[in-house]
């Protein structure tokens, strides 16, 4: 059987890089993604409930 668990483009890769649950983010910019998400919740949810 074939070994399906090496693969030839891993090389290519840089050694460094991280996955984005990985990274590390700065208060800053945990606070600024909160903001956006209430403004699309308050989209979302607000226009439909104001017009209906």
């Amino acid at each position: 059987m074939a070994d399906d668990t090496t693969h030839g483009h891993d090389s290519e890769e840089p050694q460094g890089r991280t996955t984005a649950p990985m990274s590390e983010f700065a208060v800053r910019d945990a606070a600024f993604g909160f903001v956006v998400m209430v403004i699309g919740v308050a989209l979302v949810f607000g226009i439909p409930l104001a017009f209906f």
